[in-house]
């Protein structure tokens, strides 16, 4: 056997598992952790039973599983075996079995003690995907309180290992050099205005002729990079091979093993290919610089995916693949002083993403407050408690956090919270299979092809020949199968044994048989899982539609969906305003209002109009945010027709309601004095306390009476201050003459006062109103009510213009005094024979 770097450490790394239960592993990439720490494990004296390796990837997992069988001289399902959610080779014998995170948080949820197991690996935990983090969580709480002799091993290829060392009770930290070749970087840039595809090329071919030997492996974004990529590249000489997840085994073996042509490999992946295995005979790399990670929007509330600078961690990881068997170059399509601006790492899944599945679990696993268990990186409180609303809705948690009958089926399904809600319902509904084929379809992108119709995927799925199909349709029948009878909602549920084939499941019940159940019956399971994604077109294209959950999606108009009323939509990429629908199915409204009977609400809408003055009464069906039905409400709430007339005020102001010339002139005078009760503010402030009474039986605010709305101003100043504003702003002004004259407060330039001339004869001082003594102005008129002055100095006025004003109306009204000196004649309004024949 090769010896490899880990070698030198296994002798320390023995010994402190022999004396401790935990130990951390820091070795670099290519130093032989993955395939040679677990089987040195096996012939330890504490090793009486079976090894877990947990591997991030299912790719990584068979890979691995498959070279150490390789290198024991067996075949994978043996000493050594695997398994995955699409794949799995073990038998009584295995004693080491490689498996993937999520399937490792199955199994402990199942038996907490891990019965059989003596040590369980943690391979690549400084990726710190969601799954890693809760697997270890679990494996330390169970070996505090089960299992004090369980082994936990962390192995990381980054130097983070005194933070694990320090969650795992200051285990020691085993450390390996690694074996280093050199390694070139060549950091040739790239137009940003081109494609990826096209630079990616040009960087494929330059590297393949100026590099004689070697096999290329390059890293790009996602599968549709790679397809274009592969395009632009077809032709050379060299064999192409495309690396990711949604290929079946059999090509991402042919992709990472040595190619049987002997021709030169050119090998297109995804940040699948960034740890965890060899790739014999690469020794170069060509790295666009970017990744595609699924990013949880909390907004939106969902996981999509976001093409985004790959980190510097990652960079370096890429690089390194150059580099693992001999010396080896990395073209990186950036500038070389870019690198500083890439993020160091890649942050955890946990401070990310959707936490459902995690609160779920530690639901299940008797833990209300996952902040009890030990983490590395605590999980946000915000993620949990949206994820503990979303549990709630799914009827998976109990009003205090607690776990439900429901809930428990749930969890003991290998899918996610919504997955498996939908699994178990449609099971209930008879449509077990149909629902798991779905899920599979959600989880697998590529089975059955791209189209957004999942009904069309399904069928085209149910037709198609190959591994990857075959595996798929397994999966499915397995997840269908795990439905058993249990005495919950609709009399199925989930356990975790086996129960009849799908097809002696219930028969549909009342409110979905006939057409719009068999028609939709895909659009009925993605409803379901997604209930707030239930969508109803609102553009006659069909581009645009309003799911239940208040979000807009977009479709495209071509697509047949968009002929479609009713959308169920599963996946979504996008913004929260705006986001595309990547897989739905059709629904008819008769299954949507028969599925969600209990969240159908009717509501009566009550809003003012300001065009009239009144208000308009609507009664609307709703599922959420889309409106089935309207229509005018005849008998409107009366306590929310006075709060929509209310609300017209305090929106359009008090203009709008009918004040009286007393009303105004009460508020003017308040006004003017200071008396801040009828202010615009106060008024406002205090809309809900005076107007509503005078708004009872009212549908328009010009029905108020304008009588009672002078007596509520009134009032709200009370009895002491009509007083003072008697007293600080007079109604009327009494003229010497004994008459009385409105004051006019809203005039410009002042308080007002029209007038004859004559009612002022013996007046020597200018009339005045307020504390501070504020002139009147004073509109003078003839007998006959012409203005012949305005003035704010009644006595300048005397002692002036008063002498020609006089001269001019002895003129024109004879028959009226026009004294010399009016401050010493009497002020009268008759003429002078009607005077003299009132004194005789």
């Amino acid at each position: 056997m090769t010896a490899l770097p880990i070698h030198d450490v296994l002798p320390d790394l023995l010994a402190a598992l022999r004396t401790g239960s935990n130990a951390v592993l820091v070795a670099p990439p290519g130093a032989g952790k993955t395939t040679a720490v677990a089987p040195a494990l096996l012939d330890q004296p504490w090793c009486s039973g079976q090894i877990l390796l947990l591997s991030p990837r299912r790719l990584a997992a068979r890979a691995a599983a498959e070279r150490i069988a390789e290198m024991l001289g067996e075949q994978p399902g043996s000493t050594v075996g695997y398994a995955t959610r699409m794949d799995s080779k073990q038998s009584a014998r295995t004693r080491l079995l490689v498996l993937t995170e999520g399937i490792f948080v199955r199994r402990i949820q199942d038996d907490p003690e891990l019965t059989g197991i003596s040590a369980v690996l943690f391979d690549e935990v400084h990726e710190r995907s969601l799954d890693s983090d809760f697997g270890l969580a679990l494996a330390l709480d169970a070996q505090e309180a089960l299992r004090p002799d369980l082994r936990i091993l962390p192995m990381s290829a980054t130097l983070d290992g005194a933070r694990f060392a320090a969650l795992l009770g200051n285990a020691p930290v085993i450390e390996s050099e690694g074996r280093i070749q050199p390694l070139e970087l060549r950091h040739i840039g790239r137009n940003a205005e081109k494609r990826i595809e096209d630079e990616m090329a040009a960087a494929i071919r330059r590297a393949i002729s100026e590099e004689a030997e070697g096999d290329l492996l390059a890293f790009l974004p996602g599968v549709r990079e790679i397809e274009r990529t592969a395009e632009r590249i077809d032709g050379g000489p060299f064999d192409i091979h495309p690396l990711h997840g949604s290929l079946d085994p059999a090509a991402q073996r042919a992709a990472i093993r040595p190619s049987r042509s002997g021709a030169r490999k050119v090998i297109l992946a995804t940040s699948i290919a960034e740890t965890s295995l060899t790739i014999d005979g690469v020794r170069i790399v060509v790295d666009s610089g970017l990744a595609r990670r699924p990013r949880y929007d909390r907004a939106a509330g969902v996981t999509r995916l976001v093409t985004e600078r790959a980190s510097q961690a990652s960079a370096t990881q890429r690089a390194g693949r150059a580099a693992r068997q001999r010396p080896g170059v990395a073209y990186r399509l950036w500038e070389a002083a870019a690198s500083a601006g890439m993020p160091p790492f890649d942050p955890p899944e946990i401070l990310e993403s959707d936490l459902s599945s995690l609160l779920l679990d530690c639901a299940l696993w008797g833990v209300n407050d996952p902040a009890t268990l030990r983490w590395l990186d605590p999980p946000p409180p915000a993620a949990l408690s949206e994820a503990r609303t979303r549990l709630t809705a799914l009827e998976a948690l109990d009003a205090d956090g607690r776990i439900t009958p429901h809930g428990k089926a749930l969890a003991k399904l290998p899918l996610s919270p919504r997955i498996a809600h939908m699994l178990v319902r449609a099971g209930e509904m008879g449509l077990a299979q149909t629902a798991a084929e779905i899920a599979v379809l959600l989880g697998e992108r590529g089975i059955g092809g791209q189209d957004t119709d999942l009904t069309q995927r399904l069928q085209r799925w149910r037709r198609e020949t190959g591994k990857r199909a075959d595996a798929g349709r397994a999966l499915a029948k397995r997840w269908a199968n795990l439905l058993k009878p249990l005495p919950s909602k609709g009399g199925v549920g989930v356990g975790s044994e086996r129960s009849e084939p799908p097809s002696e499941a219930p028969t549909p019940t009342p409110p979905f048989e006939g057409r719009g159940y068999f028609d939709h019956h895909v659009g009925l399971c993605l409803a379901l899982a997604f209930p707030d994604r239930v969508s109803k077109h609102r553009s006659a294209d069909g581009a645009d539609w309003t799911s239940v959950g208040g979000r807009g999606f977009r479709l495209d108009p071509l697509s047949p969906l968009a002929r479609e009323p009713w959308l169920a939509v599963g996946e979504v990429q996008g913004s929260a305003a705006g986001a595309r629908i990547l897989s739905a199915a059709p629904i008819s409204e008769e299954s949507v209002l028969a599925l969600f009977p209990d969240r159908i609400a009717t509501t009566r809408t009550v809003r003012f109009r300001a065009a009239n003055g009144g208000i308009e009464a609507l009664r609307e069906r709703r599922l959420g945010a889309v409106r089935l039905s309207s229509g005018s409400d005849d008998s409107p709430d009366p306590q929310a027709v006075v709060a929509a007339l209310i609300d017209g005020v305090r929106q359009g102001g008090l203009a709008l309601l009918p004040w009286s010339e007393a009303a105004r002139s009460l508020r003017m005078r308040a006004d003017f004095a200071g008396i801040a009760e009828l202010s615009d503010e106060a008024l406002l402030a205090s809309l809900d306390d005076w107007l509503p009474p005078l708004l009872a039986g009212k549908r328009r605010l010009s029905d108020i009476d304008r009588a009672h709305l002078s007596a509520v101003l009134e009032g709200l100043i009370g009895w002491d201050g009509k007083q003072q504003l008697d007293r600080l702003a007079p109604p009327d002004f009494r003229s010497p003459a004994g008459s009385t004259h409105a004051i006019d407060y809203a005039a410009e330039g002042g308080p007002r006062v029209e007038l004859r001339v004559q009612a002022l004869y013996g007046l020597a001082d200018h009339p005045t109103v307020g504390n501070q003594r504020i002139p009147l102005v004073l509109s003078l008129t003839s007998p006959a009510g012409r203005p012949i002055q305005t003035t704010r100095d009644l006595p300048g006025f005397w002692a002036g213009n008063w002498r020609d004003v006089a001269k001019e109306m002895r003129g024109r009204y004879p028959r009226h005094p026009w004294p010399d000196d009016p401050t010493a004649a009497s002020a009268t309004l008759r003429t002078k024979n009607a005077d003299a024949r009132r004194k005789s």
